[in-house]
Protein backbone atom coordinates (compact mmCIF):
# COMPACT_ATOMS: atom_id res chain seq x y z
CA UNK A 1 0.00 0.00 0.00
CA UNK A 2 1.17 3.59 -0.59
CA UNK A 3 2.74 5.24 2.45
CA UNK A 4 2.81 8.78 3.79
CA UNK A 5 6.51 9.49 4.15
CA UNK A 6 6.56 13.06 5.45
CA UNK A 7 4.47 16.17 6.02
CA UNK A 8 5.56 19.80 5.90
CA UNK A 9 3.56 22.77 7.14
CA UNK A 10 3.78 26.54 6.76
CA UNK A 11 1.99 29.46 8.42
CA UNK A 12 2.03 33.16 7.44
CA UNK A 13 4.01 35.58 9.55
CA UNK A 14 1.17 37.76 10.89
CA UNK A 15 -0.07 36.16 14.12
CA UNK A 16 -3.33 37.50 15.54
CA UNK A 17 -4.29 36.52 19.08
CA UNK A 18 -7.77 35.75 20.34
CA UNK A 19 -7.94 39.03 22.21
CA UNK A 20 -6.82 41.07 19.20
CA UNK A 21 -9.40 39.51 16.90
CA UNK A 22 -12.08 39.87 19.56
CA UNK A 23 -11.41 43.59 19.97
CA UNK A 24 -11.34 44.05 16.19
CA UNK A 25 -14.74 42.38 15.95
CA UNK A 26 -16.11 44.56 18.72
CA UNK A 27 -15.14 47.71 16.81
CA UNK A 28 -16.28 46.31 13.49
CA UNK A 29 -19.69 44.89 14.48
CA UNK A 30 -20.85 46.83 17.56
CA UNK A 31 -22.97 49.36 15.63
CA UNK A 32 -24.97 46.51 14.11
CA UNK A 33 -25.62 44.38 17.20
CA UNK A 34 -27.05 45.67 20.47
CA UNK A 35 -26.00 42.39 22.14
CA UNK A 36 -22.41 42.53 20.92
CA UNK A 37 -20.94 41.37 24.25
CA UNK A 38 -23.03 38.21 24.13
CA UNK A 39 -22.05 37.51 20.53
CA UNK A 40 -18.36 38.05 21.28
CA UNK A 41 -18.50 35.08 23.63
CA UNK A 42 -17.94 33.00 20.48
CA UNK A 43 -14.25 33.90 20.77
CA UNK A 44 -14.10 32.19 24.17
CA UNK A 45 -16.06 29.10 23.15
CA UNK A 46 -14.07 28.68 19.91
CA UNK A 47 -11.03 27.37 21.88
CA UNK A 48 -8.66 29.21 19.53
CA UNK A 49 -5.77 31.20 20.99
CA UNK A 50 -3.77 32.22 17.91
CA UNK A 51 -4.21 32.34 14.15
CA UNK A 52 -1.85 33.26 11.32
CA UNK A 53 -2.75 35.45 8.35
CA UNK A 54 -1.10 36.61 5.15
CA UNK A 55 -2.04 40.22 5.96
CA UNK A 56 -1.79 42.33 9.14
CA UNK A 57 -4.89 43.07 11.21
CA UNK A 58 -5.07 46.60 9.77
CA UNK A 59 -5.76 45.15 6.30
CA UNK A 60 -9.18 43.93 7.45
CA UNK A 61 -10.23 47.44 8.49
CA UNK A 62 -10.54 48.62 4.87
CA UNK A 63 -12.65 47.29 1.96
CA UNK A 64 -10.87 45.35 -0.79
CA UNK A 65 -12.25 44.14 -4.11
CA UNK A 66 -11.97 40.62 -5.43
CA UNK A 67 -9.24 41.49 -7.92
CA UNK A 68 -6.97 42.75 -5.15
CA UNK A 69 -7.79 39.79 -2.91
CA UNK A 70 -7.08 37.29 -5.65
CA UNK A 71 -3.74 38.89 -6.54
CA UNK A 72 -2.76 38.52 -2.89
CA UNK A 73 -4.09 34.96 -2.90
CA UNK A 74 -1.89 33.88 -5.81
CA UNK A 75 1.19 35.58 -4.36
CA UNK A 76 0.78 34.32 -0.79
CA UNK A 77 -0.50 30.85 -1.72
CA UNK A 78 2.61 30.36 -3.82
CA UNK A 79 4.95 31.49 -1.02
CA UNK A 80 3.27 29.32 1.62
CA UNK A 81 3.18 26.29 -0.68
CA UNK A 82 6.89 26.59 -1.46
CA UNK A 83 7.70 26.66 2.26
CA UNK A 84 5.48 23.68 3.08
CA UNK A 85 6.82 21.63 0.15
CA UNK A 86 10.46 22.42 0.91
CA UNK A 87 9.97 21.34 4.53
CA UNK A 88 8.19 18.17 3.46
CA UNK A 89 10.92 17.20 0.98
CA UNK A 90 13.69 18.06 3.45
CA UNK A 91 12.13 15.73 6.05
CA UNK A 92 12.08 12.93 3.48
CA UNK A 93 15.61 13.68 2.30
CA UNK A 94 14.60 14.00 -1.36
CA UNK A 95 14.62 16.77 -3.97
CA UNK A 96 11.79 18.16 -6.06
CA UNK A 97 13.10 16.54 -9.24
CA UNK A 98 12.28 13.09 -7.80
CA UNK A 99 8.54 13.89 -7.62
CA UNK A 100 6.34 12.34 -10.30
CA UNK A 101 2.94 13.85 -9.57
CA UNK A 102 1.63 16.92 -7.71
CA UNK A 103 -1.94 17.12 -6.38
CA UNK A 104 -2.68 20.79 -5.65
CA UNK A 105 -5.66 21.51 -3.38
CA UNK A 106 -7.18 24.93 -2.67
CA UNK A 107 -10.58 26.65 -2.52
CA UNK A 108 -9.94 30.23 -1.37
CA UNK A 109 -8.85 31.82 -4.65
CA UNK A 110 -8.38 31.07 -8.33
CA UNK A 111 -5.34 30.89 -10.59
CA UNK A 112 -4.85 30.00 -14.24
CA UNK A 113 -2.21 28.77 -14.89
CA UNK A 114 -2.99 26.78 -11.74
CA UNK A 115 -0.88 26.97 -8.60
CA UNK A 116 0.92 23.73 -9.44
CA UNK A 117 2.11 25.26 -12.72
CA UNK A 118 3.32 28.34 -10.86
CA UNK A 119 5.11 26.10 -8.36
CA UNK A 120 6.86 24.39 -11.28
CA UNK A 121 8.56 27.71 -11.96
CA UNK A 122 9.67 28.10 -8.34
CA UNK A 123 10.90 24.59 -7.54
CA UNK A 124 13.11 22.24 -9.61
CA UNK A 125 10.41 19.77 -10.64
CA UNK A 126 10.95 17.73 -13.82
CA UNK A 127 9.27 18.96 -17.00
CA UNK A 128 7.28 15.70 -17.29
CA UNK A 129 5.66 16.30 -13.90
CA UNK A 130 2.03 15.16 -13.74
CA UNK A 131 -0.31 17.74 -12.19
CA UNK A 132 -3.81 17.50 -10.71
CA UNK A 133 -5.33 20.75 -9.42
CA UNK A 134 -8.32 20.25 -7.09
CA UNK A 135 -10.68 23.13 -6.31
CA UNK A 136 -13.92 23.56 -4.37
CA UNK A 137 -13.73 20.82 -1.73
CA UNK A 138 -13.17 23.28 1.11
CA UNK A 139 -12.46 21.72 4.49
CA UNK A 140 -12.67 18.21 2.99
CA UNK A 141 -9.86 18.98 0.55
CA UNK A 142 -6.98 17.70 2.68
CA UNK A 143 -8.49 14.25 3.12
CA UNK A 144 -9.64 14.19 -0.51
CA UNK A 145 -6.16 15.20 -1.65
CA UNK A 146 -4.64 12.29 0.26
CA UNK A 147 -7.24 9.99 -1.30
CA UNK A 148 -6.32 11.15 -4.80
CA UNK A 149 -2.62 10.86 -4.02
CA UNK A 150 -3.24 7.32 -2.75
CA UNK A 151 -5.05 6.37 -5.96
CA UNK A 152 -2.21 7.70 -8.13
CA UNK A 153 0.52 6.04 -6.02
CA UNK A 154 -1.37 2.74 -5.97
CA UNK A 155 -1.76 2.78 -9.75
CA UNK A 156 1.91 3.71 -10.23
CA UNK A 157 3.84 1.92 -7.44
CA UNK A 158 7.25 3.20 -8.53
CA UNK A 159 6.20 6.84 -8.26
CA UNK A 160 6.25 9.59 -5.66
CA UNK A 161 3.19 11.80 -5.25
CA UNK A 162 3.18 15.18 -3.52
CA UNK A 163 -0.13 16.48 -2.13
CA UNK A 164 -0.14 20.21 -1.33
CA UNK A 165 -3.02 22.09 0.32
CA UNK A 166 -3.01 25.86 0.72
CA UNK A 167 -5.75 28.20 1.90
CA UNK A 168 -5.97 31.97 2.44
CA UNK A 169 -9.27 32.06 4.33
CA UNK A 170 -8.55 35.54 5.68
CA UNK A 171 -8.69 37.01 2.17
CA UNK A 172 -12.34 35.97 1.89
CA UNK A 173 -13.31 38.45 4.63
CA UNK A 174 -15.88 40.88 3.20
CA UNK A 175 -15.70 44.31 4.79
CA UNK A 176 -19.29 45.23 4.00
CA UNK A 177 -20.75 42.06 5.51
CA UNK A 178 -21.83 42.88 9.07
CA UNK A 179 -23.83 39.66 9.52
CA UNK A 180 -23.70 37.32 12.49
CA UNK A 181 -22.21 34.58 10.31
CA UNK A 182 -19.34 36.89 9.32
CA UNK A 183 -18.71 37.67 12.98
CA UNK A 184 -18.49 33.94 13.70
CA UNK A 185 -16.15 33.48 10.74
CA UNK A 186 -13.81 36.13 12.17
CA UNK A 187 -13.41 33.93 15.26
CA UNK A 188 -12.64 30.74 13.36
CA UNK A 189 -10.82 30.84 10.03
CA UNK A 190 -7.13 31.35 9.26
CA UNK A 191 -4.41 30.85 6.61
CA UNK A 192 -1.89 28.06 6.12
CA UNK A 193 -0.36 25.40 3.87
CA UNK A 194 0.66 21.77 4.22
CA UNK A 195 2.29 19.20 1.95
CA UNK A 196 2.34 15.40 2.24
CA UNK A 197 4.67 13.06 0.35
CA UNK A 198 3.33 9.65 -0.67
CA UNK A 199 5.41 6.74 -1.97
CA UNK A 200 4.15 3.86 -4.08
CA UNK A 201 4.74 0.25 -3.00
CA UNK A 202 8.00 -0.13 -4.90
CA UNK A 203 9.62 2.87 -3.24
CA UNK A 204 11.75 2.16 -0.17
CA UNK A 205 10.28 3.71 2.99
CA UNK A 206 10.85 3.64 6.74
CA UNK A 207 8.71 1.21 8.74
CA UNK A 208 7.27 4.02 10.86
CA UNK A 209 5.53 5.63 7.87
CA UNK A 210 1.76 5.01 7.91
CA UNK A 211 0.28 3.14 4.97
CA UNK A 212 -3.00 4.17 3.38
CA UNK A 213 -5.18 1.06 3.30
CA UNK A 214 -8.25 2.54 1.64
CA UNK A 215 -10.37 5.66 1.24
CA UNK A 216 -14.09 6.43 1.25
CA UNK A 217 -16.14 9.37 -0.04
CA UNK A 218 -19.72 10.29 0.86
CA UNK A 219 -21.99 13.09 -0.36
CA UNK A 220 -25.50 13.62 1.04
CA UNK A 221 -28.47 14.80 -0.99
CA UNK A 222 -30.22 18.11 -0.38
CA UNK A 223 -27.36 19.56 1.68
CA UNK A 224 -25.73 21.93 -0.82
CA UNK A 225 -26.66 24.95 1.31
CA UNK A 226 -24.83 23.68 4.40
CA UNK A 227 -21.37 24.95 3.47
CA UNK A 228 -19.67 26.76 0.60
CA UNK A 229 -19.16 30.13 -1.07
CA UNK A 230 -21.59 32.88 -1.96
CA UNK A 231 -19.79 34.58 -4.86
CA UNK A 232 -20.12 38.37 -4.69
CA UNK A 233 -18.47 41.36 -6.35
CA UNK A 234 -16.36 41.81 -3.20
CA UNK A 235 -15.18 38.20 -3.32
CA UNK A 236 -16.05 34.86 -1.79
CA UNK A 237 -18.45 35.10 1.15
CA UNK A 238 -18.35 32.05 3.41
CA UNK A 239 -21.55 30.07 3.93
CA UNK A 240 -21.82 27.65 6.84
CA UNK A 241 -24.91 26.37 8.56
CA UNK A 242 -25.44 26.31 12.32
CA UNK A 243 -26.63 22.72 11.74
CA UNK A 244 -23.14 21.39 10.94
CA UNK A 245 -22.46 19.99 14.46
CA UNK A 246 -25.82 18.19 14.52
CA UNK A 247 -25.17 16.79 11.03
CA UNK A 248 -21.81 15.48 12.23
CA UNK A 249 -23.46 13.93 15.26
CA UNK A 250 -26.13 12.21 13.16
CA UNK A 251 -24.14 11.11 10.13
CA UNK A 252 -20.49 10.47 10.97
CA UNK A 253 -20.81 7.22 12.93
CA UNK A 254 -22.97 5.40 10.32
CA UNK A 255 -20.59 6.48 7.55
CA UNK A 256 -17.54 5.35 9.51
CA UNK A 257 -19.13 1.98 10.27
CA UNK A 258 -20.15 1.55 6.63
CA UNK A 259 -16.57 2.22 5.49
CA UNK A 260 -15.08 -0.24 7.98
CA UNK A 261 -17.61 -2.95 7.04
CA UNK A 262 -16.75 -2.49 3.39
CA UNK A 263 -13.10 -3.05 4.27
CA UNK A 264 -13.87 -6.16 6.34
CA UNK A 265 -12.95 -4.32 9.54
CA UNK A 266 -16.37 -4.00 11.16
CA UNK A 267 -14.99 -4.92 14.59
CA UNK A 268 -11.59 -3.33 14.10
CA UNK A 269 -10.23 -1.15 16.87
CA UNK A 270 -9.46 2.38 15.66
CA UNK A 271 -6.40 3.46 17.63
CA UNK A 272 -6.18 7.02 16.31
CA UNK A 273 -8.81 9.46 15.04
CA UNK A 274 -7.26 12.21 12.89
CA UNK A 275 -10.16 14.65 12.45
CA UNK A 276 -10.33 17.99 10.71
CA UNK A 277 -11.04 20.49 13.53
CA UNK A 278 -13.77 22.51 11.86
CA UNK A 279 -14.49 24.18 15.19
CA UNK A 280 -14.87 23.33 18.86
CA UNK A 281 -18.54 22.37 18.43
CA UNK A 282 -17.64 20.08 15.53
CA UNK A 283 -15.02 18.32 17.67
CA UNK A 284 -17.56 17.95 20.47
CA UNK A 285 -19.97 16.41 17.95
CA UNK A 286 -17.27 13.90 16.94
CA UNK A 287 -16.72 13.00 20.58
CA UNK A 288 -20.43 12.50 21.21
CA UNK A 289 -21.13 10.58 18.00
CA UNK A 290 -18.15 8.24 18.36
CA UNK A 291 -18.19 8.15 22.19
CA UNK A 292 -14.59 9.31 22.41
CA UNK A 293 -12.79 10.36 25.59
CA UNK A 294 -11.55 13.99 25.39
CA UNK A 295 -7.88 13.06 24.86
CA UNK A 296 -8.56 11.04 21.68
CA UNK A 297 -8.82 14.26 19.67
CA UNK A 298 -6.00 16.08 21.45
CA UNK A 299 -4.00 16.76 18.27
CA UNK A 300 -7.05 18.22 16.53
CA UNK A 301 -7.74 20.40 19.56
CA UNK A 302 -4.12 21.57 19.70
CA UNK A 303 -4.10 22.52 16.02
CA UNK A 304 -7.40 24.38 16.44
CA UNK A 305 -5.98 26.20 19.48
CA UNK A 306 -2.72 27.16 17.79
CA UNK A 307 -3.86 27.79 14.21
CA UNK A 308 -7.66 27.95 13.91
CA UNK A 309 -9.52 26.42 10.97
CA UNK A 310 -7.32 26.67 7.85
CA UNK A 311 -9.77 24.72 5.70
CA UNK A 312 -8.20 21.92 3.62
CA UNK A 313 -4.68 21.96 5.07
CA UNK A 314 -5.80 21.75 8.71
CA UNK A 315 -6.19 17.98 8.81
CA UNK A 316 -2.62 17.60 7.52
CA UNK A 317 -1.42 19.75 10.44
CA UNK A 318 -3.23 17.25 12.70
CA UNK A 319 -1.71 14.25 10.90
CA UNK A 320 1.76 15.80 11.14
CA UNK A 321 1.43 15.90 14.95
CA UNK A 322 0.16 12.33 14.99
CA UNK A 323 3.13 11.17 12.91
CA UNK A 324 5.60 12.69 15.41
CA UNK A 325 4.51 10.15 18.01
CA UNK A 326 5.71 6.57 18.43
CA UNK A 327 3.37 3.91 17.05
CA UNK A 328 3.26 0.15 17.33
CA UNK A 329 3.20 -1.85 14.12
CA UNK A 330 -0.38 -2.61 13.12
CA UNK A 331 -2.02 0.38 14.81
CA UNK A 332 -4.99 1.70 12.84
CA UNK A 333 -5.85 5.34 12.23
CA UNK A 334 -8.85 6.97 10.60
CA UNK A 335 -8.44 10.41 9.06
CA UNK A 336 -11.65 12.25 8.23
CA UNK A 337 -12.91 15.64 7.15
CA UNK A 338 -16.21 17.22 6.14
CA UNK A 339 -16.77 19.78 3.42
CA UNK A 340 -19.16 21.38 0.93
CA UNK A 341 -21.63 19.11 -0.71
CA UNK A 342 -22.31 18.33 2.22
CA UNK A 343 -19.68 15.61 2.07
CA UNK A 344 -17.28 13.45 4.06
CA UNK A 345 -13.86 12.06 3.14
CA UNK A 346 -12.26 9.20 5.10
CA UNK A 347 -8.75 7.74 4.85
CA UNK A 348 -7.87 4.47 6.63
CA UNK A 349 -4.26 4.25 7.86
CA UNK A 350 -2.05 1.52 9.31
CA UNK A 351 1.33 1.92 10.99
Amino acid sequence: MPRIVSIGTASPHYIITKQESKEFSRRFFQEHFSDIDRLLHVFESADIENRSFATPLEWFEQPHDWAEKNRLYVQQALELSVRAIEQCLEKAGVSADTIDHVVMVSSTGIATPSLDALLFNRLPFRSNLKRTPVWGLGCAGGAAGLAKGYAFAKAHPTERVLVCCVELCGLTFIHGDRSKSNLIATSLFADGAAAALLYGDKQKVHDHSPAILSTHSTIWRDTVDVMGWDVREEGLRVVFSKDIPSLVKDKIKPEMESFLRREGRAHCRIDHIIAHPGGSKVLQAYEQALQLPPDRLRHAKEVLRDHGNMSSCTVLFVLEREMREEHQRGEIGLLLALGPGFSCEQVLLEW
